[in-house]
């Protein structure tokens, strides 16, 4: 297949040509955030070729879905049936328009946004398991791909699925959202020609996701495309986040409950401080949603260092979703050029420290491997905590933006900054380093080698003191394949 006009999506790309090649029956699982590419990932690879191709109707009833099925079936066979009155009749209209076809060819079937065809009591789900298992996996010739941006349904109803469905699929795509390289890439094939700088302070805002960065206009400069995009009168993302949860989450407004407190804690909230803060009850259906909230990758699970798995901290990671909360909710319409005007706003300083910590977690391959440590296992944590004073008064805090604990006994302790110049470590900040290494090793009895490391945008500037950092990590370093 062609995959022209492609950028980045190597590995997804060589799945699909191996699934292509195999002697026998595909059932391949494409899922991930909403506008992160998918549709147009298979659309392009596929180049539009497809035997029978079914698009989901949001908020549409099963009679609906099935006129939209008919249509598309008799479009590609010519005639004039009417719809079908169930899912069942629907699926065996479609094998026996299927069997019509050719036998020395491979034929391909897409079903896109199916998690939006599955209406309540709609009977889908059965059908396509019935379909699948009695006669699709049977068919050599046969490539069923099915995709949906709802991504907790499609973990849970096809790729985990515990029942007709199990361990049936062949082949499962987890498209993540750009890489900064292949965001620079994308806005080079655009005609955008920006700094890095400005690519990873866009990238904080957009997220790496295709459909953003595909609303910005290559006349405008960075800043102005964020003020056309944010904040002037009906802009094209002024309404993007209701829209976003309501079509992913049926029950949206508990999963913005959450979302929303998760954007006021920077290191993130235990369970136990979500149920505080929130007021959702400790329940089994709390879990559905943070673990869904999770697997659209909106929220980052992740352990902190020196405790037990049930102290896992739940943080708010995705870019869009930040950049609402602290920017454009209760604010939107009152500065059409918003953006351009706070250059030296503390607040917008205070957000690009935040989130380029953030980013820096998004990239922890590309870190390694300028650490030169890329083949070494490891983990990454955050960390917070105190050392023991004589008085209370006398404990003395720290936080560590990025841990890395590697299995060859080294711990990379990263202070993550993002400056306009290169940044410079005065006396006041070298002690305050010396001050995090001090309370981590004590607060947490560590007996590993402890290494400083900087990721800065421009590097350290050399002098007495930057003698403390063992390693460095430059903004052009997260630009590197990883």
């Amino acid at each position: 297949m062609s995959g022209k006009m492609l950028i980045g999506r190597k590995a997804e790309r060589e799945r699909l040509e191996k699934c292509l090649q195999a002697d026998q029956a595909q059932l391949i699982i494409v899922y991930g955030r909403r506008r992160v590419g998918k549709t147009f990932l298979i659309n392009r690879y596929f180049d539009g070729r497809f035997d029978f191709k079914l698009t989901g109707a949001y908020a549409e009833p099963r009679e609906t879905q099935l006129r939209y099925f008919s249509a598309e079936l008799n479009r590609q066979t010519g005639e004039e049936k009417t719809a079908p009155k169930d899912w069942i009749e629907a699926f065996q209209q479609l094998r026996e328009y299927l069997s019509s076809l050719p036998n020395e060819e491979k034929h391909v079937v897409f079903f896109d946004e199916m998690p939006w065809m599955d209406t309540q009591r709609s009977g889908f789900l059965s059908a396509f398991e019935w379909f699948w298992n009695d006669w699709g996996c049977t068919q050599d010739n046969l490539i069923f791909i099915v995709c949906g941006s709802a991504t907790s349904w499609m973990v849970e109803n096809i790729a985990e699925n515990k029942g007709g469905l199990f361990n049936r699929q062949t082949c499962r795509l987890y498209l993540q959202p750009f890489t900064l390289r292949e965001t620079e890439l994308y806005l080079q094939a655009r005609g955008i020609e920006w700094s890095r700088r400005d690519i990873a302070e866009c990238y904080m805002i957009l997220g790496g996701i295709p459909y953003y960065l595909s609303l910005l206009d290559e006349g405008l400069s960075f800043n102005a495309n964020i003020d056309n995009l944010f904040f002037r009168k009906r802009a094209e993302l002024w309404d993007e986040f209701d829209h976003l949860y309501k079509t992913l989450f049926s029950n949206s407004e508990q999963y913005i409950k959450i979302v929303e407190q998760l954007s006021k804690k920077r290191m993130g909230l235990t369970r136990s401080e979500i149920v505080q803060q929130t007021k959702l009850p400790a329940n089994g259906a709390l879990s559905k949603i943070l673990n869904d909230l999770s697997d659209s990758g909106f929220v980052r699970k992740y352990s902190f260092y020196g405790k037990k798995s049930k102290e896992t901290l739940y943080q708010l990671s995705d870019y869009y979703t930040l950049f609402y909360y602290r920017f454009i909710k209760g604010g939107f319409g009152k500065d059409e050029h918003f953006w351009s005007n706070t250059l030296d706003n503390p607040a917008r300083r205070a957000w690009e420290g935040i989130t380029f910590e953030q980013l820096c977690k998004d990239h922890i391959p590309q870190i390694k491997q300028k650490l030169g440590i890329a083949g070494v296992l490891s983990e990454e944590f955050s960390w917070f905590g105190t050392m023991q004073g004589d008085t209370e008064e006398s404990k003395t805090g720290a936080q560590i933006d990025l841990i890395i604990d590697r299995r060859d006994q080294v711990i990379n302790l990263c202070e993550v900054k993002f400056s306009l110049n290169r940044f410079e470590i005065n006396k006041d900040y070298d002690q305050n380093l010396r001050n995090k290494i001090a309370v981590f090793r004590e607060a947490t009895n560590c007996r590993k080698t402890i290494q400083l490391s900087m990721i800065t945008t421009f590097g350290v500037q050399k002098n007495k003191y930057s003698g403390i950092v063992s390693n460095e990590v430059l903004l052009d370093d997260l630009f590197r394949e990883p």
